[in-house]
């Protein structure tokens, strides 16, 4: 039996099975791909999460060469918000229906932890329906050198506090040969593993990422997958729960140091790196297409290529437009339910879990009236 063979089979691709999957011609690794998103979500529907992306500061004492969002705190725009500053933004988002904020920064040295406990209890009194995914590993390995304390003692406090999820944020690539090219003093991947499984273990929400485009070879993407797989094998055997979905996008240089350096990624090298995780990653049921860095159009292609999510109106996403992404800093729900329902789709707004909320009524949107929730089928 060839490789497709046994992958539309649901059987596991080994390491060598997965690398052969590049070269094979793409439609035919893309047919499986779907055929697998059609088995492990409803095959008719496609979801899309309303949300706001909060950057609290630019702040960062990392300095990786693909990041253009960062500042140090000498330069004229570097800030950090207020308690109040990110309430508002929060009540712009509650505005048009959204409950859910993924909350990042830099990793700021001049911030204490108690800074942090302090904005999690505040946004936890004033806006208690409102669910908080915050802090990326990378920003939790900072706080472990700011505090001296690991990131089991820190994650507790900070879930006592009103922490929800912890974002799957800096995976990259994660082969720390790739990472250190790309950033000498970027978290390394052991470290990466080490602060989402804690994470995993004490039941908060985490995702998996993965960004190409570093000249990384096809045996480090493979390498990358396979520790996404393993790793959610062991939170799900021993937590009862892992990763919620897997999101990818392309590496942006255009403003960064490594504009020349690094080859970025085209739509063809996306569509079938996504076809690819979809099938070798057989124990994560939700791949998210990425709008931001890759346009609507491409997105929605993704979506015959393993993607059964279009991923969220984020309202406010300053790192990859940052880096010259395609200058989309969020979305509008008609954007998306337009897109979705173009692409052939049944839209439906979804909860981090991927548990579906509403089907929103889709000829309304797209009229541009009040959208009138439907009940669940």
């Amino acid at each position: 039996m060839d490789v497709l063979s046994r992958a539309a089979a649901g059987e596991r691709l080994s390491a060598s099975e997965i690398l052969e999957l590049y070269q094979l011609p793409l439609p035919e690794v893309a047919a499986v791909a779907h055929e697998l998103r059609l088995r492990r979500s409803n095959p008719q529907v496609v979801t899309y999460l309303i949300d706001r992306n909060i950057n609290y500061t630019n702040i960062c004492n990392v300095a990786c060469n693909f990041c253009a969002f960062y500042r140090t705190r000498r330069q004229s725009d570097a800030y950090v918000l207020s308690f109040e500053e990110i309430g508002h933004k929060i009540e712009e988002l509650m505005q048009i229906g959204g409950r859910r904020i993924l909350m990042q920064g830099g990793v700021n040295p001049d911030l204490p932890f108690e800074w942090y406990l302090e904005l999690l209890r505040y946004l936890k009194k004033h806006y208690p329906e409102v669910r908080i995914d915050a802090f990326s590993p990378e920003e939790i390995l900072g706080l472990e050198k700011i505090t001296g304390r690991d990131c089991h003692e820190l994650l507790v406090a900070l879930k006592e506090a009103g922490l929800d999820g912890l974002p799957g944020a800096g995976g990259e690539i994660l082969v720390d040969e790739v990472r250190a090219k790309a950033a000498p003093a970027r978290i390394k991947s052991n470290d990466w593993f080490r602060i989402l499984d804690t994470a995993q273990r004490l039941g908060l929400y985490t995702i998996a990422t993965m960004v190409i485009g570093f000249g990384e070879t096809y045996e480090q993407r493979v390498a990358h997958l396979l520790q996404i797989r393993e790793q959610q094998d062991k939170a799900l055997r021993t937590y009862g729960q892992g990763f919620a979905a897997f999101a990818m996008w392309t590496l942006q240089t255009e403003h960064t140091r490594l504009k020349g350096k690094a080859p970025g990624a085209t739509a063809h090298e996306y569509l079938q790196q996504l076809a690819i995780a979809r099938i070798a990653l057989d124990n994560i049921p939700n791949l998210q297409a990425s709008w931001p860095s890759m346009g609507f159009k491409v997105a929605q292609a993704a979506l015959y290529y393993g993607a059964n999510d279009f991923g969220s109106t984020m309202l406010e996403e300053n790192v990859v437009s940052a880096a010259g992404g395609h200058n989309r800093t969020h979305a509008t729900v008609r954007q998306i339910v337009r897109h979705i329902a173009d692409a052939g789709f049944i839209p439906a707004e979804r909860d981090p879990y991927y548990n579906i909320k509403q089907y929103p009524d889709v000829q309304a949107i797209l009229n541009e009236k009040p959208p009138v929730a439907l009940p669940l089928a």
